[in-house]
Parts: structure tokens; C-alpha cells; sequence
């Protein structure tokens, strides 16, 4: 079976370094953007099987890339998980709104991610 694709959006280089590593020991295969505008680019280009989207991001944040990716016909179906430190009720409602699949707030447990995404996956097939 072929690895599933996880795009790791976000402008944090120790989070994104611990999230490869982690993701990768579950067999998953990494592609990781540093700002919204290549969040969307590389949905596009890679059509991940799911995606991890931090809120606060330069260029475009989480709200704007994933309002664009619930808009565009190829990347709406694609399970998307916040990983962010907003934590208002407002930010996560509005998220879950715009068709977040899930929601995590920071600090966060690595392993309740990977148990996310794996239900997620699960839910999916």
C-alpha cells in the first residue's frame, strides 16, 4: 500500500522538524510549507492525503489557505487538521465552519495527532 501524504503547514521550524519525524516513524511521507501561499501551492501540486494547518502563518494564514482549499474542486475533499495556539471559541467555530476537519490547540500531545489523522484515514476509506 502506498504511504499516505501529510502537508505540514507551518512557519514554526522546530514544530515542523519534530512533526516530519514524528509523522515519518508512522510511515507517513512529509511535504512542508513555511507560509500560506505554499500551503495552497503545494495542496495543489501534491494533493496530500490530509493536511496539518497552523493558523498564524505569513502571507496567507490558516483561515485564508483554508478557505481556498475548501473552494477549489481538487483540494476540497482533503481531510485538514488546525494545529494552532488560538484557542478562542470564535477560532475554532469559525474553523470548523470553513470545513476544518479537526481541530488541535498548542501545546499539543504528538501522539493524540497521530491518533487524529489515523481516525481520520480510517473514517475515509
Amino acid at each position: 500500500m502506498a504511504k499516505k501524504k501529510i502537508l505540514v503547514c507551518d512557519d514554526d521550524e522546530l514544530l515542523i522538524e519534530l512533526l516530519t519525524y514524528r509523522l515519518e516513524g508512522k510511515g507517513y511521507e512529509v511535504v512542508v510549507a513555511r507560509d500560506g501561499a505554499e500551503a495552497v501551492s503545494l495542496a495543489g501540486q501534491h494533493l496530500p492525503d490530509a493536511i496539518v494547518l497552523d493558523m498564524m502563518m505569513p502571507v496567507m494564514d490558516g483561515q485564508q489557505v483554508l478557505r481556498r482549499l475548501r473552494e477549489a474542486p481538487e483540494t476540497a475533499h482533503i481531510p485538514i487538521v488546525m494545529l494552532t495556539a488560538r484557542k478562542q471559541q470564535n477560532d475554532i467555530v469559525d474553523a470548523l465552519e470553513l470545513g476544518a476537519s479537526d481541530y488541535l490547540v498548542k501545546p499539543f500531545i504528538p501522539e493524540e495527532l497521530m491518533t487524529r489523522l489515523a481516525r481520520l484515514f480510517a473514517a475515509t476509506k
